[in-house]
């Protein structure tokens, strides 16, 4: 599933969609037709990134007590339940394992790693830390858990993300190619899943865009 195929099916559906989703999916598509124009891996994962916040970003209700992580997790879950075909879980288990199991065993993805080199933490708190985190996904991983293999590494993405936008490497670097290539891989085929399973269960609530469109 591609830009041009997503396209074509949002413009014959989006008639009858609820505002919320149409400008959810409406935005993530711009974000994923930009990702597929990009030739380098860099931009790539940036725009992916970019169409999967779009889709997914909701205003975080503080009286629900519900923590962002909480509240990403709530998706991803919701995801896996109206993906009655099983297109996640096949991409998670047949298409992807090796490259989740590498990235799982990458400390550059890892959050604590990081908290370290900048000493914050002793060399012990990481190596423990980075255990119990592979622990956790092995167990997942065992169980079939989907959510939960998909939160995680999502999460290690995440420091990835975060290491491009705040100009923590350079660009086209040859220091962190390996984990950089097998993210935009995996988001290059996560994204579109996304967006299809949003276009295939209209009458389920998305919540409020976080930033809806404004006339001046």
């Amino acid at each position: 599933m591609d830009f041009d195929t997503l396209k074509a099916r949002q413009r014959a559906e989006r008639d009858n969609h609820q505002p919320n989703l149409a400008l959810r999916v409406h935005r993530a598509l711009s974000w994923l037709c930009k990702a597929e124009m990009t030739k380098d891996d860099d931009g790539r994962f940036i725009f992916l990134w970019i169409a999967f916040n779009a889709a997914y970003a909701t205003e975080i209700d503080e009286s629900s007590r519900l923590s962002e992580q909480e509240t990403f997790r709530a998706f991803l879950g919701k995801l896996c339940d109206l993906d009655t075909p099983g297109r996640i879980r096949n991409m998670v288990w047949k298409e992807f394992p090796g490259s989740i199991r590498i990235l799982l065993d990458n400390p550059y993805v890892f959050h604590s790693f990081w908290e370290f080199q900048r000493g914050k933490i002793t060399e012990a708190d990481w190596q423990d830390r980075f255990a119990s985190g592979k622990k956790a996904a092995q167990l997942a991983l065992a169980s079939n858990n989907s959510p939960a293999v998909l939160g995680i590494v999502l999460n290690r993405m995440y420091v990835l993300r975060n290491q491009l936008m705040h100009g923590g490497a350079t660009w086209n670097s040859t220091v962190n190619r390996d984990q950089l290539r097998d993210c935009v891989n995996f988001l290059g085929k996560l994204v579109p899943l996304v967006i299809e399973i949003m276009l295939d269960n209209p009458d389920t609530l998305w919540g409020d865009a976080s930033f809806p469109v404004v006339q001046p």
